[in-house]
Order: structure tokens, then C-alpha cells, then sequence
């Protein structure tokens, strides 16, 4: 049997270029023009479609970094946030675990209210009783609780593997609740919170702001954060920021994608749509996706990539 965690993972895109599609168009219509500015700022949504294009013809999305987006990524590991802070032409502001117990205090006062226990909501400087209290909570909720509320309760606060099997998913909750336990009682003893979080595992749950170019997100972090090479949670942060984009600039990120989507695209004579990619109405041409996968399997690859989005 399988445990079915979510991995509340969310994904809002807070601020952009509003203009991007007009912008990156009459850019690299500038580059090959010798009209004003004002002219080649006239410019239609046919007009704009086609040179995009152009962009991905030519191989040329230096026009792309006059694009600029912000999301905020809430619920994700710190293993995912690692991964994405490799990312250097973008910006990043992360949750302190220095400052902030991030959600692990939740997970402690549920416990405390399921073991009726009086412990505080929120504990004033230097109580170290109420650290005590959590940290009673959680060592006693190991042995109280049934495995499938321990499990629930754990995935507040620490991110679970897609589909783990139950009795794995146990022994990763009871670990996760122990070492939560023993980072409350560090913290009793008076340890700063920025050295007791030393213990916390890697899976527990962070909120990291990122901003990138337009660049960035279609010839780097798309092709290799969506592709199935890539780690899965890094892969389903991905897929749900494509997700958004498609909400406000389609005319862009139609067209992005894993690797193989990529490489296609700039090889072809007209890009294609990812959508038809996924859906089989575009062909791959490529002898193989840069990661070594051939034709014939690189569109099931896509489609498995592609069902990130259901984790």
C-alpha cells in the first residue's frame, strides 16, 4: 500500500513585465532594423508572434532579459530551494529558519491539542518552558498516535516523497517528529534557534521569493528543471511556474519546456507549442534530447515529465 501525501506545494506569481510579449518582440526587431523607435513600438500581435519566433530561429534571447518575473514558492523543501538558489541570473529572498521555527510549531501545538496538553500559542522571549512543552508533545505523540494521523501531522511541516509506501512513510515520520522534538528541547536549554537548527532535516518546509528574466526561465531553468532528469520536486515547481505564465503571457511560454522542447525548437524552422508536443500533433525531428533519450522515447519521457503536475 502507498500513502498519498500532498506535497502543498504553491506557486503565485506576484509581480512581472507586464508588456513582455511587445517588448522582447520589437527588441529583436530592433537588432536586425534600421527604423526609430516609435516605429518599431508599432507593432501587432501578428507582428509579435513573429518575432519571437525569430528569437528561437535564430538562437537569439538576449531580448528575452528585458522580461522580468517574481513568484513566491511556499511549501517546498530546503532541498528544492538549494536547488533552485544554483540558479545565478535570478534573485532569491528565503524564509529564515535563524529567526522563524518556519511551520514546525504548528505541527508541535497539534500534537500538544491532540495529547491535551497546555502549551503556548506563540512563547515569549526566552520561555524556554513552552520549548519544553513542545518538545514533550512531539516525543509523546510518537507512542500516541495512530501511524496515519503521525504521518498526516509530519507532512504539515516536512515535505514526504511522492507515494511512499506507508511503512516507509512511518518510519520517515516518526524521524521527522523526533528530530523537530529534539531541535524544542536544544531550544529550552537556551541554544539560538540559529544553532539548534543545525538538526532540522532537509525535507522540512521553506518560502523562497525568485525572481527571473524571461531568459533565464526559457533556455535554462525550463529545459532543465521540467525534464525528467531533474529532481521530482524541483521538476513540479517548474511545471506549476509554467503554469502561471501561461495564465498571462502565452505568446512566450507556449513554447517553453524541457530540454528536448527546447533543442527541437531552436532547430526547427517554425517553433512549436509544448502543448503539442504533449498532445502529438508535432513531431520530434531531434536524433536524441540532450539527455542522451532517442526519438522514439523522447515524447513518452515528455509525457511522464508532463505528469508532474498530478504528484
Amino acid at each position: 500500500m502507498e500513502e498519498k501525501l500532498n506535497l502543498n506545494i504553491k506557486v503565485t506569481l506576484v509581480e512581472y513585465t507586464k508588456a513582455s510579449p511587445k517588448i522582447i518582440a520589437s527588441a529583436s526587431k530592433m537588432s536586425t532594423s534600421r527604423k526609430k523607435v516609435e516605429d518599431l513600438l508599432e507593432i501587432n500581435k501578428e507582428e509579435i508572434d513573429t518575432w519571437i519566433k525569430e528569437t528561437f530561429k535564430r538562437n537569439h534571447f538576449s531580448p528575452w532579459e528585458h522580461s522580468s518575473y517574481t513568484f513566491m514558492i511556499e511549501g517546498c523543501s530546503r532541498v528544492c530551494s538549494h536547488q533552485l538558489v544554483r540558479h545565478r541570473i535570478a534573485s532569491f529572498t528565503q524564509q529564515s529558519m535563524r529567526y522563524t521555527e518556519a511551520s514546525l510549531r504548528e505541527m508541535a501545538l497539534y500534537m500538544a491539542s491532540k495529547l491535551k496538553m497546555d502549551c503556548p500559542n506563540k512563547p515569549k522571549k526566552g520561555d524556554r518552558d513552552a520549548y519544553k512543552c513542545y518538545s514533550k508533545a512531539l516525543k509523546d505523540s510518537i507512542n500516541a498516535l495512530e501511524p496515519d494521523e503521525l504521518i498526516k501531522v509530519a507532512n504539515v511541516a516536512y515535505v514526504f516523497p511522492p507515494l511512499m509506501k506507508k511503512d516507509r512513510a512511518l518510519i520517515y515520520a516518526n524521524s521527522l517528529i523526533d528530530a523537530t522534538a529534539n531541535y524544542y528541547q536544544l531550544l529550552s536549554t537556551g541554544l539560538s534557534k540559529e544553532d539548534a537548527r543545525f538538526i532540522i532535516p532537509m525535507s522540512v518546509r521553506t518560502k523562497i521569493t525568485v525572481t527571473m528574466n524571461a531568459r533565464e526561465l526559457i533556455q535554462t531553468f525550463f529545459p532543465l528543471r521540467m525534464c525528467t532528469r531533474a529532481q521530482w520536486e524541483i521538476r513540479k515547481v517548474a511545471w506549476l511556474l509554467w503554469v502561471e505564465l501561461m495564465k498571462i503571457h502565452p505568446e512566450l511560454f507556449k513554447y517553453a519546456g524541457p530540454s528536448c522542447v527546447h533543442l527541437e525548437n531552436i532547430n526547427r524552422d517554425e517553433p512549436d507549442t509544448l502543448q503539442n508536443f504533449i498532445d502529438g500533433k508535432s513531431l520530434f525531428t531531434i536524433n536524441r534530447c540532450p539527455e542522451l533519450v532517442k526519438n522514439s522515447g523522447i515524447r513518452p519521457c515528455l509525457l511522464n515529465a508532463y505528469n508532474t503536475l498530478n504528484l
